[in-house]
């Protein structure tokens, strides 16, 4: 830690004066529990409204102490390596529902409060918040990263259903974007500005989102292909008829074992020398919600592909399962390296090709899962050795991959281990546009003390 015990001591005072002893948290048994990669800050500090947010972030300000805004915690690993961190700003007692009106579809959340807490307020009245995120995972958090699943091929991602957004700046002045109404187009569209800023903007204290009927029925069906060719071939003819799933899943074979409730086979069962020969196929896993008749028509436009269709409570599993897949593979493979892809839908074969040559070159095995008809999938690097692998091997395949993809995609490394993030760039390769990005930067955090080092705008 960069921090000296005696100036742990002095953060925690000097918050302690502004904001009360219960709202700050500087034992260090408690401490640890915000570590950021390993880094326990000198002080957690638990506001419970944006006043106090705001009062936090100008004591910050005035001396240069970095801060790091915490929600569930369960995004802290993306980014580079920060600086440490004097200070993490947590929301959790900022949990509220602000606002429910079931019959104009619209909610207002404070940004400590739960993904899952809100999706079950909207079930209850057969409404769904199509925001997909980790168990854990808070409003404020999914936001700062744009946290994207399955159902992004019907709802698209939050920036589509999101209405608005308050937050507090850098320098901690308040900020506010739309309202609680879908038909606002009034000022700047700051919501896309905070959604994916990762916390380096401003601290989000609340945010309103319009809301979609749940879909009474719905059915799921397992489409199997020899190759992600054949796949994709297929994906186009989709994209180009009247059918519209709610999601539209690519599984790759090494993916597929992480979803089955038997152990996934090992890695190093797997040979690298020359492509993979499958146990199992590609999968294409569509969801559909529709009435009996139209599921009729469509289990029999899609009998010739289906290998199994699943409902009710096997469905529901396998789309958690799906949802968990980064958690399965770390359960056994820590050391896996996670890229977020973004990319044209016509480009996604090459891709996939250009992950499955990449991740031989430096042994890995890649696995992909993602949105089909979106371009936005997960590709996971699975080491073969037994050992970890050295940090220049992630380096390698990183930049391997990366140079294999076209200039209209992206490929950031999402996860990996905390030493190799010193050798290379997650994010890739510098933006076009990275002067714009430094003076919104400026302009709404000053003294650079949000996430300090973790983007690459510093």
């Amino acid at each position: 830690m960069s921090s000296t015990t005696a100036t742990r001591n002095a953060i925690a005072s000097r918050f302690e004066g502004l904001l009360g002893s219960a709202c700050v948290v500087s034992e260090p048994a408690s401490l640890e529990r915000y570590a950021i990669e390993g880094s326990v800050p000198g002080a957690v500090l638990l506001p419970e409204d944006a006043e106090q947010i705001a009062s936090a972030l100008r004591i910050a300000g005035e001396e240069r102490w970095p801060v790091v805004p915490f929600g569930g915690g369960t995004h802290q690993h993306i980014g580079r390596v920060a600086e440490d961190a004097d200070v993490v700003l947590s929301t959790e007692r900022m949990n509220t529902i602000a606002a429910y009106d079931p019959g104009d579809l619209t909610i207002a959340l404070a940004a400590g409060a739960t993904v899952a807490q809100a999706r079950a307020a909207c079930a209850q009245h057969r409404q769904l918040l199509p925001i997909e995120a980790g168990a854990g995972s808070t409003i404020g958090g999914a936001m700062a990263v744009a946290a994207t699943g399955p159902l992004q091929c019907a709802f698209g991602g939050i920036r589509e259903f999101c209405i608005g957004v308050t937050f507090v700046t850098g320098d901690g002045l308040p900020g506010r974007g739309g309202g609680r109404v879908v038909k606002n187009v009034a000022g700047y569209d700051l919501m896309k500005l905070m959604i994916g800023s990762h916390g380096s903007l401003g601290v989000i204290t609340s945010a309103n989102f319009k809301l979609f009927p749940m879909p009474p029925v719905t059915a799921t069906f397992l489409c199997e292909f020899d190759s992600a060719a054949a796949l994709f071939r297929f994906r186009d003819s989709l994209v180009k008829s009247p059918m519209s799933p709610l999601c539209a899943e690519v599984i790759s074979p090494a993916a597929a074992e992480y979803l089955k409730e038997s152990e996934p086979r090992d890695p190093d069962s797997w040979s690298p020398n020359g492509a993979l020969a499958p146990q199992t196929p590609w999968l294409l896993a569509l969801r559909f919600a529709a009435s009996d008749r139209v599921l009729a028509r469509l289990r029999h436009d899609l009998a010739s592909f289906t290998s199994q269709e699943i409902r009710a409570h096997d469905e529901n599993r396998f789309w958690g399962a799906v949802s968990q897949l980064e958690k399965h593979v770390l359960a056994r493979h820590p050391n896996a390296m996670f890229f977020q892809v973004s990319l044209p839908i016509s480009e996604s074969a090459a891709m996939i090709e250009a992950a499955e040559a990449s991740a031989t070159n430096f042994n890995f095995v890649a696995g992909v899962v993602g949105r089909a008809t979106v371009g936005s999938f997960t590709v996971v690097f699975l080491p073969l050795a037994i050992d970890p692998p050295a940090v220049t091997q992630f380096a390698g395949a990183a930049s391997d991959f990366r140079s294999r993809l076209s200039r209209a995609a992206s490929a950031v490394v999402v996860r990996c281990p905390r030493e190799a993030k010193h050798h290379f760039d997650i994010w890739g390769s510098t933006p076009t546009d990275i002067e714009l990005m430094r003076k919104i930067k400026r302009a709404l955090d000053p003294y650079s003390i949000l996430n300090r080092g973790r983007f690459f705008v510093e």
